[in-house]
């Protein structure tokens, strides 16, 4: 693996220490927001036009990249972010604010196309996997670690977004002082969400469905803590807990459904997040079993989106593969937008278990729908299903690096 990853180390590492600025924003600016008494249902607003800037962003970045090169593309994306960060600590109001994590989302999104499509164009074909991993590996690293942040706010409430936006700054060095020629930029190609779900019902839906429950927590998560009663540090340590366990069980998850019936695990993994979903909601403040079930609902939650991939190109042939994966991550990143202003009505009208009772409910849909498709449909021979990849929820870009998007098993 490290042959694979020595060719791009320097955008592996822009991405994991952007990832430690940027990546607890989100946690931060709800944890902010709440502090000053804004409802729930005006911070997941908030959460919402960052996620709705990170899909505009995936979809015309490629128009900055195509006119000046990666590196100057990079060099802009990060700086307006170093720059929108800082901003924060300027004024505190919700609309400055959700402004501002529009921004953010169209940055973030630059910066994800940037390097995807680079890391794509550097990676050999039999490395693609390897690379991938690594990637992953560096972008959530750099987001769980960078949660901790929170804990350096008390006596100076604008140091978190100083520190932030030192560590966007330095993440553009590695690719400026790269010795590599930057490559020839080609838009991913997607495949329309009716045309998908056509092809598969139920990986739409669960992508959908992920989106929203993800969405919600990101822009949530912090605040369902807070009102919980933990502290900063505990909230931190809670949020880290989530993404830790979404990589953690990424793999065993998917290597059981290269050995069943996708669509069978798909289902178990939903009713799973139901009923971890309706633990948290009713464990309320013990620290230890939040730490414990919000690790599984990471795991289960994370895992379903690479689920439903790999459901839907079990459908496809290897030359469709790409485009469906990249119209995915766009039916993911629309119910991502949805989720934090679905999650806040839910605790506006039930409390801070609100929002995960939300997720329950999501889940159970979902789960219902997987077992109508379960009993109606004939599931793919396991002889031809593909092979389960570990997917960001990214931008299209990232489709391109799914090591079975070569055609290989």
């Amino acid at each position: 693996m490290l042959s694979a990853i020595a060719p791009v180390r320097s955008l592996l590492l822009s991405i994991f220490v952007m990832m430690a600025g940027a990546g607890f924003m989100s946690t931060l600016v709800g944890v902010r927001l709440t502090a000053t008494g804004h409802p729930p249902v005006v911070v997941g607003a908030v959460a919402t036009a960052y996620f709705a800037g990170l899909a505009v962003g995936a979809l015309k970045a490629g128009l900055v990249i195509s006119s000046v090169g990666h590196i100057r593309a990079f060099a802009a994306f990060v700086s307006l972010l170093s720059a929108t960060t800082l901003a924060y600590a300027l004024a505190q109001h919700s609309i400055f604010w959700a402004a501002l994590r529009f921004a953010d989302g169209l940055c973030v999104a630059g910066v994800y196309v940037c390097l995807e499509s680079w890391l794509n164009a550097r990676a050999e074909p039999r490395r693609r996997g390897s690379v991938l991993a690594a990637y992953m590996i560096a972008l959530y690293a750099g987001q769980a670690l960078g949660q901790f942040l929170l804990n350096i706010g008390d006596a100076k409430p604008s140091l978190p977004f100083a520190v932030a936006s030192i560590l966007i700054s330095l993440a553009v060095i590695p690719v400026a002082l790269t010795r590599g020629v930057s490559p020839a930029f080609g838009e991913a190609p997607m495949l329309s969400i009716p045309h998908l779900f056509a092809i598969s019902p139920l990986g739409v839906a669960g992508a959908a469905t992920t989106g929203v429950m993800m969405g919600g927590f990101y822009g949530l998560g912090a605040v369902y803590a807070r009102q919980m009663g933990l502290d900063v540090a505990a909230t931190a340590t809670f949020m880290s807990a989530v993404i830790f366990g979404g990589v953690a069980l990424q793999w065993p998850v998917g290597w059981l459904s290269d050995k069943f019936d996708r669509r069978r695990v798909i289902t178990i993994s939903f009713a799973g997040v139901a009923v971890v979903g309706a633990g948290i909601a009713l464990c309320g403040d013990a620290k230890l079993p939040l730490l414990g079930l919000g690790g599984l609902f990471g795991g289960l939650c994370f895992a379903l989106y690479p689920l439903c991939v790999a459901h839907t190109n079990d459908h496809l042939g290897a030359d469709q593969r790409v485009a469906a994966s990249g119209g995915l991550v766009m039916i993911y990143s629309l119910g991502a937008a949805i989720g934090p202003v679905a999650g806040g009505l839910a605790m506006s009208m039930m409390g801070a278990p609100g929002l995960f009772l939300f997720f329950t409910a999501c889940a159970l849909a979902s789960l219902a729908f997987a077992m109508w498709r379960h009993w109606s449909s004939q599931p793919v021979p396991q002889e031809l299903q593909q092979g389960f990849q570990s997917l960001p929820r990214t931008t299209p870009m990232s489709a391109a690096l799914d090591a079975h998007s070569e055609g290989r098993e």
